[in-house]
């Protein structure tokens, strides 16, 4: 039997309330005025968490790293370095989101990229952290979360099961068994053929923990899905307006199409039942 994961006040895995995260990452275009509508935004919507992206541009990336070709459409600045410069929120930024999440009653969590980062949001109070699929084989930067004792979410863009086991195990061995997966495809957009939404299936067997789907497709179709499939958490990129300039805008969701997944996630949970076949 799966064991739920507590974060927060909320129980995540089988059989409870899908968990779900309004996916702010740098969607903010460095804006801390920006970031707090964006929690805003994710509050109205139904979401039961924001998540930013934190890192320390000149820890994560060289100064002539050139941008992915996704990047190039719409992000400023010529190089990863110069991206991610535009797009970095100071501590004291992350300070205030952190208490407005608390003042709307939102959950904020945050992905660190790097170890300083890490540290930093320990230091804040976060009550989870995520990893991005980008780390799940960075061994260090694991062991280090995994020993603040906190739940994990771990992505798995780009694994197979084996890199899944490895990253799982470097966590188990650090102390930290509180760790839900998530299936990812690490593409901006991805296409529905390339989904493979069954993975969330298989993971759930090979490792006995919660799992659930972090989707970058166009549209809400997929992440139901995923939901009607038995994914525990649904993470989803929001954005105020497709049209900003920025990396990761045109795979998010505006609010009102945000809402519109929360409320098909809810409604496709609830219908889901309980399996017993009786007259109703």
């Amino acid at each position: 039997m799966i064991k739920p994961v507590l974060i927060a006040n909320k129980r995540i895995g089988p059989g409870e309330k899908i968990f779900i995260i309004a996916e702010a990452g740098v969607n903010h275009n460095g804006s801390l005025h920006l970031a707090k509508e964006l929690v805003d935004a994710a509050k109205e919507a139904g979401a039961d968490a924001v998540k930013f992206q934190a890192f320390k541009t000149e820890e994560i990336t060289t100064r002539t790293a050139p941008k992915a070709r996704y990047q190039k459409r719409s992000a400023p600045g010529s190089s990863q370095f110069e991206m991610l410069k535009k797009l970095e929120l100071t501590e004291r930024d992350f300070g205030e989101i952190y208490r407005y999440c608390t003042k709307k009653k939102i959950i904020f969590l945050a992905t660190p990229f790097d170890e300083k980062s890490a540290y930093f949001l320990n230091d804040l109070g976060i009550c989870a952290f995520k990893i991005g699929s980008g780390d799940m084989n960075n061994m260090p930067l694991l062991r280090m979360i995994a020993g603040y004792r906190k739940p994990i979410i771990l992505s798995t863009g780009m694994a197979d099961l084996g890199e899944v086991s490895l990253a799982l195990k470097a966590l188990y061995l650090s102390g930290n068994k509180n760790v839900i997966l998530l299936h990812c495809t690490s593409n901006y957009p991805t296409l529905p053929a390339c989904v493979n939404l069954k993975a969330i299936i298989t993971m759930e067997k090979e490792f006995n923990v919660p799992v659930g789907y972090s989707d970058h497709t166009n549209g809400i179709e997929v992440a139901i899905a995923a939901a009607a499939m038995g994914a525990c958490l649904i993470e989803k990129h929001m954005t105020l307006n497709r049209k900003l300039s920025g990396p990761d805008h045109n795979a998010s969701l505006e609010q009102e199409e945000f809402k519109d997944m929360v409320l098909s996630i809810r409604n496709v949970s609830a219908a889901m039942g309980d399996g017993v076949k009786r007259p109703q």
